[in-house]
């Protein structure tokens, strides 16, 4: 094989805001691993910190890296692998997706069924929604407040009115509603003033407020906004991902209210796993439908326009994706 063909493209940061496109040599799979040829890649806003150029961060990152959404077709398998083949179709955990080659742990890799063929599938913020929605405890009659209606509040606002409860969806763009109301939200509030909302949700709740909130931004208003949307002995969950630096919670609050507070982020592999093989059953079965989330897709040459896009979030825009 020449060295030519042994290359690929892959998206370098190189500082705040800056990123090239670089001729790389292609990774080469180890034992029990998989390389994928990429179709695509999500790109997930936890990116927006290691872009905005924090302090923490070194720069140039390694080609592809923060890419973790990827999607593709294995083209090389390791020593060891088993249950795969070259030519599966699969999602995978990857961590450098931002490039057309990228290598996964067999474990970490899961097939997508035929009826899935040529469609988007970002799969480990898929699977995260279906965790964080079992972690939620969700039951047939509750009142949910989502908090936060980009591509995740939308999958749990699906997943938790298919589940027959019944959803106040709180965001801060009319598009964000609009998509709520699509996911099955049967009511909608612009996050625009704190204390209004408040009173808005204690209206639709006779004062009871939600048996379960949702925070799914990941700043620290929208997590002061949620505990007090929390009725006594309600649960709390926390998806946002709070990348930004310490928070402070009213604790006199969650102590009277005998909150239950859950940190629905996993990190254990097998669980993340499972919540992929969840998601990919999920949508191949139909019960769940994301294609209508993925608004702007971009190629990998104008990735920095995407995470620009992520950021910004313009008019119409939900979730966008990378593909190659």
């Amino acid at each position: 094989m020449s060295d030519a063909s042994k290359a690929m493209r892959a998206a370098v940061v190189e500082g705040a805001g800056r990123l090239t496109v670089r001729m790389v040599a292609r990774p080469e799979p180890g034992p029990n691993q998989v390389r994928l040829r990429l179709e695509g890649c999500g790109v997930c806003a936890s990116n927006l910190g290691p872009w905005s150029g924090p302090d923490w961060m070194h720069f140039p990152t390694a080609p592809g890296d923060l890419g973790h959404e990827g999607w593709g077709v294995i083209d090389a398998v390791g020593d060891d692998v088993q249950g795969f083949t070259i030519g599966d179709r699969v999602a995978a955990l990857t961590y450098a997706a931002y490039a057309e080659y990228d290598l996964a742990d067999a474990a970490a890799a899961v097939k997508l069924p035929d009826t899935l063929a040529g469609k988007p599938f970002p799969g480990e913020p898929l699977g995260c929604a279906m965790n964080i929605f079992r972690r939620a405890d969700i039951q047939p009659g509750q009142t949910v407040a989502v908090v936060g209606v980009g591509f995740l509040g939308a999958i749990l606002t699906r997943l938790i009115t298919a589940a027959g409860a019944r959803v106040i969806a709180i965001s801060r763009r009319p598009f964000s509603l609009s998509v709520a109301r699509d996911m099955g939200a049967v009511e909608t509030i612009e996050m625009h003033d704190h204390w209004a909302i408040i009173q808005r949700v204690k209206a639709l709740t006779d004062s009871q407020y939600c048996d379960r909130v949702v925070e799914a931004v990941g700043k620290q208003w929208p997590l002061d906004l949620a505990a007090e949307l929390t009725r006594e002995r309600g649960r709390l969950i926390v998806a946002g991902y709070h990348q930004d630096g310490l928070r402070q919670v009213n604790m006199q609050l969650w102590n009277w209210r005998g909150l239950d507070v859950i940190n629905a982020h996993e990190r254990d592999p097998a669980i993340y796993i499972r919540g992929l093989r969840e998601a990919v059953a999920a949508v191949a079965s139909g019960r769940l439908d994301p294609s209508p989330l993925y608004t702007h897709a971009y190629p990998l040459d104008r990735l920095a326009e995407a995470l620009n896009a992520t950021r910004d979030r313009p008019d119409g825009f939900l979730k966008a994706v990378v593909t190659f």
